[in-house]
């Protein structure tokens, strides 16, 4: 389920609650009986708005993390030719575009 953060002009809070995509919160006795807190002193129709912020992304940052989570990661070396930095087993270093047997088994690194 999303989180979603909203503001409360009235008080200046600013609190984070969990729902539905579809349902709709418009005033802080709405979002108090979301998130179980006490309104206080702000009215319960005080006006509230969706604040819009960027998701927390998190990247693995190197090539042995990527490994391990099963990726494949290719590195152009030059026209054609691209380095499997990412390779393991039998799988071959260095991948060339006219030779498929060097092309990675993604059917061994893809599961249900």
């Amino acid at each position: 389920m999303p989180t979603y953060d909203y503001a409360c002009s009235a008080n200046g809070k600013v609190v984070e609650v969990m729902h539905g995509i579809d349902d709709k919160v418009a005033n802080w006795g709405e979002l108090c009986k979301l998130t179980g807190a006490d309104p206080g002193d702000t009215p319960g129709d005080a006006p509230v708005a969706k604040v819009i912020s960027a998701p927390g992304l998190n990247f693995p940052k190197t090539n042995s993390e990527l490994k391990n989570m099963g990726f494949t990661k290719l590195v152009r070396r030059e026209k054609g030719v691209y380095e499997n930095v990412t390779a393991t087993g039998n799988e071959s270093r260095y991948m060339n575009a006219d030779d498929p047997s060097t092309m990675p088994d993604l059917k061994k690194k893809i599961g249900d």
